[in-house]
This record gives C-alpha cells, sequence and structure tokens, in this order.
C-alpha cells in the first residue's frame, strides 16, 4: 500500500503521462512544490514498488501496474471533487478532496461512487436535497 505521500506523486506522473510525452523530476518537484531530493527519494520508492521504471536523470515511465493504480487516484480525486459539489459544500473543493482521498476506505470510496449514481439517476431526488440545503442556509430549518 503506498503512503499519501507516495500516492500524490505517482498522481501526478499519471497525470503528466497522460498529456506529455516525456515526464522529469522537475515537472513533479514544480507541480507539488517540493525539491528536486525528495522527487528522487520518492521515485526511488515508487520504482523500487514496481509503479513506475526511472533512473536518474532519465524520464519516468509508469509500469503497467503504475498506470493502473494513477488512473485510479485520478478518478478517485474527481468523484470526491464530484460528491463535494453534489452536497453543495462551501469550501475549496480540490483541497478539500485532496485532505480526504488518501484516508478513506476502498468501500467508503464504492459507496459514495454508488450514491453519486443514485442521484444522477434520481434528479428529482437530487433536487429535494439541493432546496433542504438552501432552506438550511437561509436559517430556514424546515422539514
Amino acid at each position: 500500500m503506498l503512503s499519501p505521500s507516495l500516492e500524490d506523486y505517482l498522481e501526478e506522473i499519471y497525470r503528466f503521462s497522460a498529456s506529455n510525452d516525456i515526464v522529469r523530476v522537475t515537472d513533479i518537484s514544480q507541480k507539488l512544490n517540493v525539491k528536486l531530493p525528495s522527487v528522487t527519494k520518492a521515485l526511488g520508492r515508487l520504482r523500487a514498488g514496481g509503479y513506475i521504471t526511472y533512473q536518474k536523470y532519465g524520464m519516468i515511465g509508469l509500469t503497467d501496474k503504475g498506470r493502473q493504480i494513477g488512473n485510479y487516484l485520478v478518478e478517485r480525486n474527481a468523484l470526491l471533487q464530484r460528491f463535494l459539489k453534489t452536497i453543495c459544500v462551501d469550501c475549496d473543493v480540490a483541497a478539500e478532496a485532496e485532505a480526504m482521498e488518501h484516508y478513506l476506505s476502498p468501500t467508503t470510496i464504492a459507496s459514495i461512487q454508488q450514491l453519486m449514481g443514485f442521484m444522477h439517476d434520481n434528479p428529482e431526488i437530487y433536487e429535494k436535497f439541493v432546496e433542504h440545503i438552501r432552506d438550511a442556509k437561509k436559517g430556514n430549518k424546515g422539514k
């Protein structure tokens, strides 16, 4: 199991590799706002775990395992952002999803995914929920 920090590295490598042919240590360093030695250390751990291919001063590549987990991490983040928007939170959605994603179990993520599907398939119920939130924000704790 990856630590939250290594998940962040793998997620960003996956994101970069989806839109760029070449992923470099400096790309990851800048995106995550960490120093190059920290990135190099994390890359060594990811390589040891079989998630990436990487040689010092070389390009970073994803293994099949790394691509699969990276995709899951990106999808999990997107699901949590959609979930937070759906429940009408008043916060920095991206930051909140980032804080949540590392600490929720796969079964909790699956339950959130089921709830999101239910809300999508039942817009009339979702609209009642949104009305309830609006009323609560107005101070009308209505039923």
